[in-house]
């Protein structure tokens, strides 16, 4: 009897962890267990067996049938761990495949227009000096002659900040102020920024935009010297082929003024929805620096005259590149930015 139970031990030895390896489910792992561990299950009836046998048979007959129970529990337990970790799909890797390069970052066209503007005007003689977003009513409105409670403030209706006569920059002339404060003519500078006015947002105005600014004062300069300024700087910026147009305005800070018109570059002067079907594209205004201004800064209007100018970076951006709506700088698509180099 005792060969007979020995036997069918070694045949559960040899089988189970096979079956048990083998398996791909958490169903059919449960049910070897019951086979191989139930009540009913072959090893758990030769244990039971035991007391039968003659009692010097029994020791054998007891180490042999922990032993395989131990095995058949260990490769249960390895069969679960196994079903249970998730299987590492294979990689999917061919290595005749070229290397991913890197991609890299690059200057967003708006930059790439400032800096571009800055260049031509270094090389026209000016300087570059920059200021503050973040101004007061008096640097945004007062010293470049707009009075309190003027109408012409509503030109550049702006954002207030809860501070006291602080707020966001209508335009960027405040740094026309700031540079005659400390700076004794002659006064030949430029300077980029960001400004802010409460405008609809459409295809060409957005309510908040770059602008680059000029400003040249010194004896004897003319409205001739601030036209060829201008007419230089478009034909530079844009095609030796562009034409200007500049036509009479009003700008509190400039007398007389001016708003300087450049061919449509979108449509080549045929009309479309960016140039208001007109064949031009307003980028600049300009004028001479009204006297009163130099009463803010200790300059005798008797002996300095001098002209300013300001254009929009970003509607000037569009002119160079052909771009028919401004909105598409700040929607954050790359396949839009990657275009520019």
């Amino acid at each position: 009897m005792l060969e007979e139970l020995l036997a069918q031990l070694d045949k559960i030895e040899a089988e189970a962890p096979e079956r048990f390896a083998s398996c791909a489910s958490e169903d059919g792992i449960d049910e070897l267990r019951v086979e191989y561990l139930g009540r009913k299950a072959d090893l758990t009836r030769i244990m039971k067996s035991i007391g039968e046998v003659a009692p010097d048979e029994r020791p054998k007959l007891g180490a042999r049938g922990s032993q395989v129970r131990k095995l058949v529990t260990e490769a249960l337990e390895s069969a679960r761990e196994r079903i249970a970790r998730p299987v590492a799909a294979e990689p999917q890797f061919d290595p005749t495949l070229p290397g991913r390069t890197q991609s890299l970052g690059r200057l967003h066209p708006i930059t790439m227009a400032v800096n571009e503007m800055l260049a031509i005007l270094r090389e026209m003689g000016f300087a570059v000096a920059e200021g503050p977003e973040i101004e007061t009513d008096y640097y945004n409105y007062e010293a470049l002659n707009f009075p309190p409670d003027h109408p012409a403030r509503d030109m550049q209706d702006t954002y207030f900040l809860p501070k006291q006569d602080w707020l966001l920059r209508s335009h960027t002339s405040p740094t026309q102020i700031r540079v005659m404060e400390k700076q004794r003519p002659p006064v030949r500078v430029a300077w980029p920024g960001r400004v802010y006015r409460n405008e609809e947002v459409n295809a060409r105005s957005m309510n908040q935009f770059y602008q680059v600014e000029g400003l040249y004062v010194d004896k004897g300069v003319t409205f001739v010297d601030l036209k060829g300024t201008i007419d230089a700087f478009c034909r530079r910026m844009f095609s030796p082929e562009t034409k200007t147009r500049f036509r009479p305005s009003f700008f509190p800070f400039t007398e007389p003024s001016a708003e300087v018109d450049v061919t449509c570059m979108i449509c080549k002067g045929t009309g479309c929805k960016v140039c208001k079907h007109t064949g031009w594209l307003e980028i600049i205004g300009a004028g001479m620096v009204d006297p009163a201004l130099f009463g803010f800064v200790d300059y005798d209007p008797e002996v300095y005259s001098g002209f300013a100018f300001g254009m929009g970076v970003d509607r000037t951006a569009m002119i160079r590149w052909g771009i028919s709506d401004i909105r598409w700088y700040w929607q954050n698509d790359l396949r839009f930015l990657g275009q520019f180099e």
